[in-house]
């Protein structure tokens, strides 16, 4: 089985959706949804931007290993 295939097993359905959109608008009530909202958007931002951060790095120290090492006498 492909990852999709088995992601398409564990995702919830559209009826689904509705369900547990329900039950985050009876737990937070319809002012506070924005503010989490918001902040969910912000923590995924800081993410992206730490993995990016990441990959720089590796790049950085994968272009140092790959330069040639300079011999000064």
């Amino acid at each position: 089985m492909t990852t999709y295939t088995v992601l398409l097993g564990v995702l919830p359905s559209g009826s689904e959706w509705i369900i547990i959109a329900v039950i985050v608008l009876l737990l937070f009530g319809g002012k506070k949804i924005p503010e989490l909202m918001k902040g969910l958007g912000k923590g995924i931002k800081s993410f992206k931007d730490g993995v990016n951060e990441a990959k720089e790095e590796i790049h950085k120290a994968k272009d140092d290993l790959d330069k040639p090492a300079s011999t000064d006498k």
